[in-house]
């Protein structure tokens, strides 16, 4: 698994040049993957395509003719941008680090990232657009909606279901056979022992509701 989606020799373009659209880039280059540069709508060139390890700055933000990922690591602003984007929707592409363990039989949807020492076991399944972000472990037989984003160091135990546009914060633990909601927003740190709501936020240890349906 991994790669494109779609192989273009004119190269991949990532959708959002801040940090995260930079350490989209970077693997991809790492896993080989030809580079067309990145779109951003911002007046000035993004932090993606500056510096020594800068990628060319392709203007504003609009439908890509080649294959496209988003760089953009806010869900809600990614679903923003994903609402423009429904027509090419077909064209996004699955970056994987060369670093992350994927297993065989785990399905992937389209416009996925997995970053480096993430690990996803038996029969996980990701859905469009989902982060997988550094050192993510998503234990066999999860199940994560799309525009989800999984944050760097966080553990989904068995069969643990993450609804779609919900962000898993930084080093969190999901308990096995736990569901969590749409939209919700599980606080860094967090260890969730029981189902959350849709819209719901949750945030210790363990983990109670903060503002539930605060993104409804």
């Amino acid at each position: 698994m991994g790669g494109l989606h779609t192989i273009d020799p004119n190269g991949l373009v990532i959708i959002g040049g801040g940090g995260h659209g930079l350490v989209v880039g970077e693997a991809a280059a790492l896993a080989a993957i030809a580079l067309a540069g990145v779109m951003d709508d911002r007046a000035d060139p993004p932090a993606a395509c500056r510096g020594d390890h800068s990628m060319p700055w392709l203007g504003p933000i609009r439908a890509a003719e080649r294959p496209w990922i988003l760089g953009i690591g806010d869900v809600v602003a990614r679903r923003v941008v994903l609402s423009r984007f429904k027509e090419i929707a077909d064209r996004a592409a699955t970056v994987i680090h060369p670093r992350a363990i994927v297993s065989p039989s785990a399905l992937l949807g389209k416009g996925v990232y997995v970053g480096p020492g993430a690990i996803l076991h038996s029969r996980a399944r990701i859905g469009d657009h989902c982060i997988i972000n550094s050192g993510s472990i998503v234990e066999h037989d999860c199940d994560i909606g799309e525009n989800s984003h999984i944050a760097p160091g966080t553990v989904l135990g068995g069969a643990a279901r993450v609804g779609y546009d919900t962000l898993i914060g930084l080093g969190s633990s999901v308990l096995p056979g736990v569901w969590i909601g749409d939209r919700c927003v599980v606080g860094a740190g967090a260890l969730v022992l029981h189902n959350v709501a849709d819209g719901s936020v949750v945030v210790g240890m363990p983990a109670k509701v903060l503002a539930p349906k605060a993104r409804a």
